[in-house]
């Protein structure tokens, strides 16, 4: 009778158990239903203002997905990069990747207040921004994904580690590579998670060099398609207009497809980061070459490799804290 009611235990556990166990962390699981009893309102409410801010501006759409990368590269997807510099913290906001860059943090802002009046000190502003990326896709016509949730935030935030493990514009297809390596990924989500440049904007400075002195020899990026290049000189002098913006992806700005890896077999990638994967490395370039033919394939990876990133490093049952305000630790 015993071993009947075990297995009946056992067999009730599996039946509820939930359909995502994603990451393991000290004890801790992420799966998609962690708010379904404590805030089942939680995803339809950051759903709603996500999509009220990409109406108003669809550059918004870009900002959260790339507030989620930059959050998980540094530290794991805690939300650090979300805390103001205060007492021990000095921001991830005013590292070089993030300076002057970084941006979205009022919309999170207004989806955490929302979801403190909706079940207070609930949900973790990590999973929001992992789900805000998630809506920011689909609004701007891309693939959706069960996004697992859990994660709790961080006490801390580490200017160094956001300097340090981001990748950068100008950082060569290895150091790339390396990095996307060190948070546990591979070169597949590398190049299908860069496809994310198909929608946004970046500024002169991140890729003037590109256009004037690309290897210290004031010679422009013979890799670059020169009347590209011409076109966006008119824009990106020499020096001065640092900040002017330029679409990652000049033929379908604002709608996330293939049209990014279109434009890297054309030559037309804007940073040096992105035409890198078609100059530098052979098993980068016959991906870009497979996403370029096909949109589906696109998709099905980058969904694949959003949820691989989302697990990075949670933290996940005693550890962290959930934040009443985004913005600090709380006290």
């Amino acid at each position: 009778m015993a071993k009947f009611i075990n297995f009946f235990m056992l067999l009730t556990l599996l039946t509820f158990a939930p359909l995502c166990f994603c990451h393991n962390a000290y004890g801790g699981y992420l799966y998609p239903q962690f708010y379904d009893r404590s805030c089942p309102r939680a995803q339809e409410i950051v759903k709603s203002i996500v999509a009220k801010a990409v109406a108003k501006e669809a550059r918004m759409a870009a900002s959260l997905l790339r507030l989620h990368f930059h959050d998980c590269f540094v530290k794991g997807c805690d939300a650090s990069i979300l805390l103001d510099s205060s007492g021990s913290i000095i921001s991830e906001k005013r590292s070089n990747p993030n300076r002057n860059s970084a941006r979205g943090f009022n919309v999170i802002d207004e989806i955490k207040s929302a979801l403190e009046k909706e079940c207070p000190q609930t949900v973790s502003c990590a999973d929001i921004m992992a789900l805000a990326a998630r809506d920011s896709t689909v609004l701007a016509g891309g693939p959706s994904w069960v996004v697992p949730l859990g994660r709790r935030d961080s006490k801390s935030a580490s200017l160094s580690g956001s300097n340090n493990n981001i990748p950068a514009p100008n950082n060569t297809f290895q150091t790339i590579l390396t990095k996307f390596k060190l948070q546990g990924l591979d070169i597949v989500d590398l190049v299908a998670l860069s496809g994310s440049h198909t929608i946004g904007n970046s500024r002169c400075v991140s890729f003037r060099q590109r256009l004037y002195n690309q290897s210290g020899n004031s010679q422009p990026d013979f890799t670059l398609d020169q009347s590209y290049a011409a076109q966006l000189r008119t824009k990106c002098p020499r020096s001065g207009g640092d900040q002017n913006l330029f679409f990652l992806d000049f033929a379908t700005p604002t709608k996330f497809d293939n049209s990014y890896f279109k434009n890297l077999l054309s030559f037309k990638g804007l940073l040096n980061s992105d035409q890198v994967l078609v100059t530098k490395n052979q098993v980068s370039l016959q991906l870009v070459k497979k996403y370029a033919a096909n949109n589906h394939l696109f998709f099905e990876q980058f969904a694949k490799s959003m949820v691989k990133m989302g697990n990075i490093s949670p933290l996940t049952g005693s550890r962290g804290e959930i934040r009443k305000n985004c913005r600090k630790a709380n006290s």
